[in-house]
This record gives structure tokens, C-alpha cells and sequence, in this order.
């Protein structure tokens, strides 16, 4: 039987405590950890550990957790390592600010330590289960392409950079074109949430999915007062 993977998280807050806290949390739950204080390392750093999964403060000086997520996922050896924002500021537009950054999640501080852990869990298994495939590899609707097994986004014919969460939000209303998918039915398939989460989460991805679909972005339908569902459309 072959040996259980053992995770790698890359810890960066300015604050050693956090970091000694969270190193000590995730070493307990079995995880290999990177615990940084200096975003300047940052990018070091992931191409020395290569981690899994990455949770990111982002209230730093010199460089910000923002700016710190942007590199990494204009970065190809980066872009698909999901990020976990931890900050002070709480409101709504904060959050969705960090989403729409290109961040998996947002938890503001003070946080609570296992719904982190249960988080970076959750995550960390929706990666995994993005490298097997399961069912139809390949979907097309006009000039749009997703796949699978590359994972990959094809957009009349060119690579389309998605984050994991976008991946996985595209291929389901995609897979299940012409069905309508509430905002609450997608916090659960695609955020695996309870559905007390905030519904505009499910908004902001989809405002950066039409973004990146270009002429097709009117290929995912909203249906006012419901959700959003694929259409088929006609190639332009």
C-alpha cells in the first residue's frame, strides 16, 4: 500500500505569533508546514517548498497579501495553489476584493482555529479530486472549451489561465447546461459551504468567469432572483 501524501501549507503573516501558532496547529494535524514572516521571500520560498496549499495575511508592509496573490497566479508554476486570505477586515467588500483577487477563501481574524483547519481540509481535497478524472473529461459549448484531465480552459482555441475555484464553478454550470444552479446549490457543490455563507461569493466568481469567457460571457445566464445557469449560444 502506498504511503498517504502528506500535505505542504506555506504559512506568511507579519506576525510571528499567528505563524508559530498555525506552524504548531498544522504540524499536529499532520501537515508539513513553511512558516514565512517576510513577503519579500515569498516567491522564493514557493518555488523552494512547493506547496499545496498557501494561507496569506493580507495586511503586511512592503508587499501585501493582494499584490502577493496576484504574482502567484500570473504565475504558471504558482497559479493553481489555492489561497486562504486571513485579515482584520472583515466587511463584505473586503472579502469579495480578495476573491475576486483570485483567492479560494477568506477568513477574517480573529478566526476560528478549527474552521480554518476544516477549510484548508476541504480545499486541499478539491485539489486532489481535480487530478482524476471522473466522468466526462471534455465539455464544449461553442467556442468554449474545459477539460478535465488538463484542466484547462480553451477559449476559441486559446489557454485560458482559471483559478480552482473558477475551474470548478465553470465545469459544473457547464455539465449541468440548461439547468438553472441556485446561489446556495453552488456555495455547496463548488465552496462545499453551508449556505449561511455569503451569496455574493458565488457573484464575484462569476463576474471574473464572464471576464476571462470574453464574446462568450453571455454563455452563463443569470436568472434573476434564483442563480445562474450555461446556455448554449452561437458562435460569433
Amino acid at each position: 500500500m502506498s504511503a498517504q501524501k502528506v500535505h505542504r501549507i506555506l504559512v506568511l503573516d507579519d506576525e510571528p505569533d499567528v505563524t508559530e501558532l498555525l506552524e504548531f496547529q498544522l504540524e499536529q494535524e499532520g501537515y508539513r508546514v513553511a512558516a514565512l514572516n517576510d513577503p519579500l521571500a515569498f516567491i522564493a520560498k514557493v518555488r523552494e517548498f512547493e506547496p499545496d496549499l498557501m494561507v496569506l495575511d493580507i495586511m503586511m508592509p512592503e508587499l501585501n497579501g493582494l499584490q502577493l496573490c496576484r504574482i502567484a497566479r500570473a504565475d504558471p508554476t504558482m497559479k493553481h495553489i489555492p489561497i486562504i486570505f486571513l485579515s482584520a477586515r472583515a466587511e463584505p467588500e473586503d472579502r469579495i476584493k480578495g476573491l475576486e483577487t483570485g483567492a479560494e477563501d477568506y477568513l477574517p481574524k480573529p478566526f476560528n482555529n478549527k474552521e480554518l483547519l476544516i477549510r484548508i481540509s476541504n480545499l486541499l481535497k478539491r485539489a486532489e479530486s481535480l487530478s482524476k478524472p471522473i466522468g466526462q473529461s471534455r465539455i464544449e459549448i461553442a467556442g468554449v472549451a474545459i477539460d478535465e484531465d488538463l484542466h484547462q480552459l480553451e477559449v476559441d482555441g486559446e489557454n485560458v489561465v482559471l483559478t480552482a475555484t473558477e475551474f470548478r464553478l465553470l465545469k459544473l454550470l457547464m455539465e449541468r447546461k440548461g439547468r438553472v444552479q441556485s446561489r446556495d446549490h453552488l456555495l455547496v457543490n463548488v465552496w462545499h459551504y453551508d449556505t449561511d455563507i455569503e451569496t455574493r461569493t458565488v457573484d464575484t466568481h462569476v463576474r471574473r468567469l464572464r471576464e476571462k469567457l470574453g464574446h462568450y460571457a453571455h454563455m452563463i445566464e443569470t436568472v434573476r432572483g434564483v442563480g445562474y445557469r450555461a446556455v448554449d449560444i452561437k458562435c460569433e
